[in-house]
């Protein structure tokens, strides 16, 4: 199966958002960064606005940031919602419940398995959340260009001079 450039988008958008963390970025920005079509993701994120994974500030100093229950979206809810085909052969039905006919219907045990393998797949890609995805922060952050960006990352107890630890309040 292979997923449609405007999943894989949508995916990198809410990855790139997820990795900058606080501010906010610009589809120039975004677009820098994976040297893809700015065009092509003024689309993307204009569909993330509309189901409210991405939030859009308007204005001179606007741009995006990432919504703030987004992080817990799976890369399987991504690609229903972006995704328009999963009718991996012609017997599936399609987005309007049409499907061709084929002769050996009746009997086929092939339709059976690559309704299994699609459903697999999708059960896969719901274990994974896009903020588990875009861990470690640092290294996806220098890729893409976001390296004077720091995660805010809590501070560990100090152990007192007996080696015991601190007691967490």
């Amino acid at each position: 199966m292979r997923l449609t450039d405007y999943t894989d988008y949508s995916l990198r958008v809410l990855l790139y958002l997820t990795v900058r963390g606080e501010g906010l970025s610009t589809i120039q920005d975004i677009s820098d960064a994976y040297g893809i079509s700015k065009n092509h993701l003024m689309k993307v994120v204009q569909q993330l606005g509309e189901l409210g994974w991405v939030e859009t500030v308007r204005g001179r100093n606007g741009g995006l940031r990432l919504a703030d229950k987004s992080s817990a979206l799976t890369v399987g809810d991504v690609v229903r919602v972006t995704e328009s085909d999963f009718a991996l052969v012609g017997c599936f039905p399609d987005q309007q419940g049409a499907r061709r006919s084929c002769v050996i219907t009746a009997q086929c045990r092939l339709r059976g398995a690559l309704e299994a393998a699609r459903n697999a797949f999708l059960v896969e890609l719901d274990r994974h959340t896009i903020g588990e995805v875009a861990q470690p922060h640092g290294p996806l952050a220098a890729l893409l260009g976001l390296s004077s960006i720091i995660p805010i990352m809590p501070l560990a107890p100090v152990a007192p001079a007996g080696g015991n630890p601190a007691p967490v309040s």
